[in-house]
């Protein structure tokens, strides 16, 4: 009886190594629920979102920059998920934007980032890298005009210029999710810097 051929022993055993491969793999995702399969994009539970107290944080970052902060009023039920200020531009130019989010009750996600700095280095902030301040339309608000921008991925990025300050909200929110901050963010009065 002659010696199997080494390309059938090679063959036979890379298939048994991957089916092994396989189940390993399997076992890992199936018990820790790694992988979820959303052909609508990601969704988000609102209920496993942290909260911020918008507020508060606005008030706080009120005091630290040279420019009016307004704290919207948005609708029963949004959350605010996160805040934040960043750092914009350089040399005598440098200013900050300061950030909030918002989860809506449909799991969506905004967020108002309020600068002194150029409109274009906003857009470009919040957008990432790669993407130029092009705008692609507009939107009546109450009588005020937003102008649409190209935001991160296929998220729009709405632009309104108050008294000297960009208002910028961006996120997956549906177009009346944007109108209702939009209405908010420019009829909230500034913060008083105490």
């Amino acid at each position: 009886m002659s010696a199997p051929s080494r390309f059938k022993t090679s063959a036979r055993d890379m298939v048994l190594s991957l089916v092994v491969l396989l189940a390993i793999i399997g076992s890992i995702v199936w018990l820790t629920q790694g992988c979820e399969f959303s052909p609508s994009g990601p969704t988000i539970d609102p209920s496993s979102a942290p909260t911020v107290d918008a507020s508060k944080e606005l008030g706080a970052a009120a005091r630290r920059v040279d420019f009016p902060v307004r704290v919207p009023a948005v609708p029963d039920g949004w959350r605010a998920n996160s805040s934040n200020t960043l750092p914009l531009g350089q040399g005598p130019t440098r200013t900050t934007a300061v950030r909030v989010g918002w989860i809506t009750p449909g799991g969506k996600y905004l967020r108002l980032s309020q600068s002194k700095a150029p409109v274009e280095d906003l857009v470009v902030l919040e957008a990432g890298g790669g993407v130029t301040a092009d705008t692609i339309g507009s939107a009546d608000v109450a009588g005020m005009k937003w102008t649409k921008y190209h935001g991160r991925g296929d998220e729009p990025a709405w632009v309104l210029s108050v008294d000297g300050v960009q208002l910028l909200i961006t996120g997956s929110g549906t177009d009346d999710d944007f109108r209702a901050l939009a209405t908010a963010a420019q009829t909230a009065k500034p913060i008083t810097r105490s």
